[in-house]
């Protein structure tokens, strides 16, 4: 074991958020050129975007559980979560190398395209829907077969004092790569992103578990007791689950279907300079994610507890989308302004809901719980794929996308402050046997 595991120094908890930043640059990656790509190079009409978009998640529904359960159980080639990680990487580097390059696949298996030739517009290529579905399937379930084992062995290497400040930094230095993600699709294009994309990521993914000693046995955590009330593992994972899910359902569908809000507003924008003003976007929105968790968010769940941060969080990224709608169409510089404010619910989505969840789950079984945990995502996902991109393919005004998000995130969180928190200094001291271990 190296000393920095064994002390959890900060270079130790930027060590593990590696294998995480890979799958999370992968996945700002998809954010940022799938729906482009598929409809600046491949001529997709917006709901055959939000088809090939329904993958993923389908993917995710049968891939994480799976994947997290098998994780919990097995052991062999050194480690319990570290397999999962290296197959995962190996396969969504591969995936990202085939985005730029569905026509040539579409050729080479001999499908039909989606779109006739005569009717794409210079500089686009015939490809098979059925190619694009193909690969978003294949990307998705590489980046939910890793990003599981990815989150699931922070718990397994961190205890009760230390899990927030591993999931904080994960998203910090995620974050971070995020952000160089989307300057690199912003400055170079997103062709350029997708290529070294796929250098990074398998970087990421493959030697940094070679570094990290993961336990070869798990203690099992008893319910939480707090002072004077209790409340079984089960209710909490299942508030949990509940206040999560409408988060994602407003995210997603910004992510989506930014690109259909970006063209309608700015209708003398080239498609590159569509593509710019998404990229900017999202690096603002990830930038600012990556600075809040570990060196601002962190502290404040010292004072105040993780769910009552959380919830505050969204609720600000719930008026962030209140002023997408009041303000977003005046200039692309207000785009701007508003993911800054978009920006805090983000960092705290991807940062706190897992110290949370792990608090209310066997430590044992970590895996399972959390690629259950994961269908609160990829379920609202598929509701945005299915549902909400035909609603918003027949809308005349695509700025309903941020009224939908506005209310999924003002729902989230009310529900959040259902949820009871251990962190919280009402709350009293939590009494709890076992916990992770290094």
């Amino acid at each position: 074991m190296l000393e920095i595991q064994k002390k959890l120094s900060s270079s130790f908890f930027v060590l593990l958020s590696l294998p995480s930043t890979a799958m999370g640059f992968a996945l700002s990656i998809q954010i940022a050129a799938l729906s482009w790509i598929l409809n600046t190079k491949y001529g997709f009409d917006i709901h055959e975007v939000g088809i090939v978009w329904a993958a993923g998640p389908i993917a995710g529904i049968i891939g994480q559980p799976l994947a997290g359960l098998a994780s919990d159980k097995v052991w062999f080639f050194g480690g319990r979560r570290r397999p999962f990680i290296l197959i995962g990487g190996v396969l969504t580097s591969l995936m990202l190398l085939a985005l730029p390059n569905i026509h040539i696949i579409s050729d080479f298996l001999g499908f039909e395209p989606t779109k006739a030739v005569g009717d794409l517009a210079e500089g686009q290529f015939a490809a098979s829907i059925y190619v694009a579905i193909a690969v978003a399937l294949v990307l998705d379930l590489s980046i939910n077969i890793s990003f599981n084992p990815t989150r699931s062995i922070i718990a397994d290497v961190t205890n009760d004092d230390t899990v927030t400040k591993g999931y904080t930094w994960m998203q910090t230095i995620s974050g971070t790569f995020g952000v160089l993600a989307y300057f690199i699709g912003s400055v170079l294009g997103n062709n350029e992103l997708i290529y070294i994309g796929v250098l990074l990521v398998f970087v990421f993914s493959v030697i940094p578990v070679f570094f990290i000693e993961e336990p070869k046995s798990l203690k099992e955590t008893n319910e939480e007791i707090h002072e004077g009330k209790s409340e079984t593992d089960k209710e909490g994972f299942i508030k949990v689950l509940l206040a999560h899910a409408p988060t994602w359902l407003g995210i997603q569908t910004m992510f989506v279907f930014m690109f259909a809000y970006v063209q309608q507003k700015y209708p003398d924008f080239s498609s590159k300079e569509v593509g710019s003003v998404i990229n900017w976007s999202f690096l603002i929105f990830n930038a600012v994610a990556a600075v809040l968790p570990a060196f601002i968010l962190e502290p404040i769940t010292h004072r105040i507890g993780r769910v009552k941060t959380h919830a505050i969080c969204i609720g600000i990224m719930a008026l962030g989308y209140a002023g997408m709608i009041a303000l977003g169409g005046t200039s692309e510089y207000m785009i701007y302004g508003m993911m800054v404010i978009l920006g805090i619910g983000w960092a705290a989505t991807v940062s706190l809901p897992f110290a949370i969840m792990s608090e209310k789950v066997e430590k044992s079984k970590m895996g399972f719980y959390m690629g259950i945990f994961n269908l609160s995502v990829v379920l609202p996902q598929l509701a945005v794929s299915v549902f909400v991109s035909k609603y918003l393919a027949e809308a005349a005004d695509k700025t309903v996308m941020f009224y939908i998000a506005a209310i999924a995130l003002g729902v989230s969180a009310v529900l959040w402050l259902f949820v009871k928190d251990s962190t919280s200094p009402e709350e009293g001291k939590v009494k709890t046997t076992g916990g992770g271990h290094h």
